[in-house]
């Protein structure tokens, strides 16, 4: 895996910079080695910090990169029937069409970003000794880190390697050799579950309970795990969060009520801001537009969307045809109260929100109705019936069916770089994008289900590493 990220390179990057209030901005520090630099628990919490950096990613448009999830919207959108290319072309159009190559730059990129992630968290934890009074915090935090990479890793490409410590660069086999997904979602549960154990709710763009507690809930709604599922969001529930009540909110007024865990960005700061919102937009940054939304989520959110839909998707003021994202504009939208976050919209400084309040309460209603077609239950009723007169949607519900909790999730997170994986998780991806994909003349498969393994990455390991079927 490009050499575990080149270790040499990243044990020096302790050179960090702050990414938000809840950053530290420790001082730059080169020419030493990872064995050598961590002897305080200040400097450790570099490494902690260094662990949110590698989840930040790089601003930049090039491939290989670690762009990290700055470009994760190809692969949980894209990827999807949400959004697409505004020109049908190049790399990013072969997500839209599931034609995505092993030669991919994206997907190569990804898949490097987040086993750099996770070599960053091993360091921590290699070197907790050196902790005093936060050695279980940053156990927490790291274990926390590696269990978001390895959930987003085996959901997208299945079978991985499985690296729980930080490993000689000639262990080839090791950083090469897939194990089952059964094994690598053990490593996440047991990861979040201490990470729950060790952590409060201080940060919100720092690992905290309510985070670990969220994403193991998600955790075991992909595995079939229900009442675990809905013992953790209930306990997400009580921890103090709540819905915004203006939608718009909860994009543009960051680290509100309804933020469990969010990516921070500064403005018009080269390394800590991010540029994929001036992607989505048309003759703003340096691409031509992607993760345009589609027809069908503009139907979606045109139904079902009430007071969100003119704050998650508006006309393209070029191209009449075209609409765009409207979550997270840099360049704000003064007909939607919109301001600006940055004077430069390649260098915006809009957080990304992982986890929010209104994802766990639809979590809640997924786990109650554990994969049946319905339910009446009156707490996963309270949980819908709240995110939805959020929107405006005041109607009370009496039931809540299979369809009507994937309409709400698609329109209340669109965008968000959940829909591929709701689609998977809940057992509709080969209905619902078989019938996108037809509508379309586009080359959908099961198979597509899964991306396939970098062909770098298959070459560095000569021939260690496997590649998915169908690819």
């Amino acid at each position: 895996m490009n050499k575990l990220y080149n270790i040499a390179i990243l044990a020096i990057s302790m050179a960090l910079i702050s990414c938000g209030d809840d950053y530290l901005n420790p001082s730059p520090t080169s020419a030493i080695s990872e064995a050598g630099y961590f002897e305080t628990q200040s400097q450790l919490e570099s490494g902690v910090i260094n662990m949110y950096d590698g989840i930040q990613g790089v601003n930049s448009t090039g491939t290989n990169n670690n762009r990290a999830v700055q470009i994760e919207f190809y692969m949980a959108e894209m990827l999807s029937d949400n959004t697409r290319t505004k020109s049908f072309e190049g790399e990013a159009a072969q997500f839209e069409s599931y034609d995505v190559k092993s030669t991919n730059g994206i997907i190569t990129d990804y898949y490097r970003s987040m086993y750099d992630i996770i070599f960053r968290a091993n360091t921590v934890l290699a070197n907790l000794e050196v902790a005093t009074t936060k050695k279980a915090q940053f156990e927490g935090e790291a274990k926390f880190v590696r269990a978001y990479a390895y959930f987003n890793l085996v959901r997208l490409f299945g079978d991985v390697p499985l690296l729980d410590r930080v490993v000689d660069p000639l262990e080839t086999d090791l950083q090469f050799t897939r194990v089952g997904t059964s094994q690598v979602y053990d490593l996440i549960i047991s990861d979040l579950t201490t990470a729950a154990a060790n952590l409060d709710n201080s940060y919100k763009t720092r690992a905290s309970q309510a985070g670990a507690q969220a994403m193991l809930a998600k955790v075991h709604l992909t595995l079939g795990n229900y009442n675990e599922a809905r013992s953790l969001c209930e306990s997400v529930v009580g921890a103090g969060f709540a819905l915004e009540p203006n939608f718009k909110d909860v994009f543009y007024n960051e680290g509100n009520d309804e933020v469990i865990f969010s990516i921070g960005y500064l403005s018009d700061d080269t390394d800590d801001s991010q540029n994929f919102s001036s992607e989505w937009l048309n003759a703003v940054g340096r691409t031509s537009g992607v993760n345009y939304v589609t027809d069908e989520a503009v139907t979606a959110l045109d139904a079902l969307g009430g007071d969100r839909t003119a704050y998650s998707y508006r006309v393209d003021a070029i191209q009449n045809e075209q609409h765009q994202v409207v979550k997270y504009l840099p360049n704000g939208d003064d007909a939607l109260g919109i301001d600006a976050v940055s004077s430069n919209p390649v260098l915006a400084g809009n957080d990304w929100i992982v986890i929010r309040y209104a994802d766990v309460l639809l979590m809640h209603v997924e786990a109650i109705m554990a994969g049946g077609i319905n339910t009446v239950d009156g707490a996963a009723i309270a949980s819908f019936q709240a995110v939805r007169d959020r929107a405006g949607l005041t109607t009370v519900v009496s039931e809540v069916t299979k369809q009507q909790l994937l309409d709400e999730r698609r329109v209340e997170l669109a965008f968000e770089n959940h829909r591929f994986f709701d689609l998977v998780r809940m057992g509709a991806a080969i209905e619902v994008l078989s019938e996108y994909s037809t509508n379309n003349g586009y080359n959908f498969s099961g198979t597509d289900l899964i991306l396939p393994i970098p062909q770098r990455e298959i070459n560095l390991s000569n021939g260690v590493l496997t590649q998915n079927p169908g690819y």
